[in-house]
């Protein structure tokens, strides 16, 4: 069987769905490979090195897609009326896998099932044990954090560390943490390496220790609600209005003192919660920065915009788009082997043919379309959010 590995076409996007690396590994597993030229060139993947791998390179979309079974992309792949028609190229039958968007892609959903695209969305691997090495949105927000405190430090006209000098002494900048996921806790590490002053907000109860374990302060709402703010994936619930309301006056009197602000809140299938308000921003020192990895599901913070660097009220304001791009060739190596341990749960024993297990709990909470039909439950057309 042949699995294509195509160039990634959207905006802001730098990886690639397999490297040189994992290609080997489709070989061994038993699978032939084609890669589209330059798929890989973002993220220092050159053709020369697939073909060494024993890949074969396509000069086209269309000659990857031609004969695969199955299809590896990092974010889901162009419809006709976004200027290039790839899900039109995909076979019958075939086997799509990739960060497929389907809270938001919802007219997606119903091309792969008019042309009876298996479609399995990776950003839907459960958070159990058994999934972990196939966990993308763990190992891209871990990027993320890391990546969002040095885009932080580029803009921050001041040290990190204290710093005692014959001048004077150098008071360390002060961090502060909005959410403690993976994002946020890889942040507070990053920070606290840099030598900031950091403390971190969370409405999980259970974020604590583990903040506190790296170092940093955690700063919290008390109450009973707190104690079930997690859902059984390990993500934030939505907190009820009286919560919020108690929780922005604590990050009000915490913000204003901080130099940083990493914000990282983020709830599947909804828009992000708004935790940053512009009087916030306004209590802020001047040369302070605050950066929003939310953005793109409308943001923490109400001044940030997407892709976009705002100077308000002395702040400057980060919205990154895709920010895992922003480290294309570590980002691309942990994606390439998140998609490589979900395919060889697919594959047959004896290798080079799929053997998907359909009641296996990690195939069917990813699985969106199956024979023809939107399958998932969760994006069906009655509980669509």
């Amino acid at each position: 069987m042949q699995i294509a590995i195509l160039r990634e076409r959207r905006p802001y996007e730098s990886r690639v769905a397999a490297t040189p690396d994992t290609v080997k590994k489709y070989k061994a597993l038993g699978y032939d490979v084609l890669v589209e030229r330059g798929a890989g060139v973002r993220a220092a993947c050159l053709d020369d090195s697939y073909v060494a791998a024993g890949a074969r390179i396509a000069a086209t979309p269309a000659e990857a897609l031609q004969s695969a079974d199955v299809v590896l992309t990092v974010q889901r792949p162009l419809r006709a009326d976004e200027g290039e028609d790839i899900v039109g190229l995909l076979k019958p039958g075939v086997l799509l896998v990739g960060m497929l968007n389907p809270y938001a892609a919802t007219q997606d959903l119903a091309l792969y099932a008019e042309r009876n695209v298996v479609a399995l969305a990776m950003e839907l691997v459960p958070r159990i044990t058994r999934a972990q090495s196939m966990d993308v949105l763990s190992s891209q927000s871990n990027l993320a954090g890391y990546k969002a405190v040095l885009e932080a430090a580029a803009h921050f006209g001041r040290v990190f560390p204290m710093m005692v000098t014959a001048a004077g002494t150098l008071a360390p900048a002060r961090v502060f943490v909005m959410g403690a996921g993976v994002a946020g806790l890889q942040a507070i590490a990053t920070a606290k390496r840099l030598g900031a002053i950091v403390s971190a907000t969370d409405v999980r109860a259970v974020a604590r220790e583990q903040v506190q374990s790296l170092g940093a302060t955690f700063v919290m709402v008390e109450s009973d609600e707190t104690a079930k703010a997690e859902t059984t994936g390990g993500y934030a619930k939505e907190m009820s209005a009286d919560y919020q309301k108690r929780q922005a006056e604590l990050v009000a009197s915490t913000i204003q003192k901080q130099d940083i602000v990493i914000c990282t809140a983020l709830i599947p299938g909804r828009a992000a919660p708004r935790l940053v308000t512009e009087d916030m921003v306004r209590s802020m020192k001047p040369g302070s920065v605050v950066v929003d990895l939310a953005v793109e599901q409308g943001g923490n913070c109400a001044l940030s915009r997407a892709g976009e660097v705002v100077q308000a009220h002395g702040v400057t304001i980060l919205g990154p788009r895709n920010i895992p791009s922003f480290l294309p060739i570590d980002a691309s190596a942990l994606y390439a082997r998140n998609v490589l341990a979900l395919v060889t749960l697919l594959s047959a024993p004896a290798g080079g043919t799929l053997s998907v297990p359909w009641d296996d709990a990690i195939v069917q909470d990813m699985t969106l379309t199956r024979g023809g039909a939107l399958v998932h439950p969760q994006f069906q057309t009655d509980v669509r959010p």
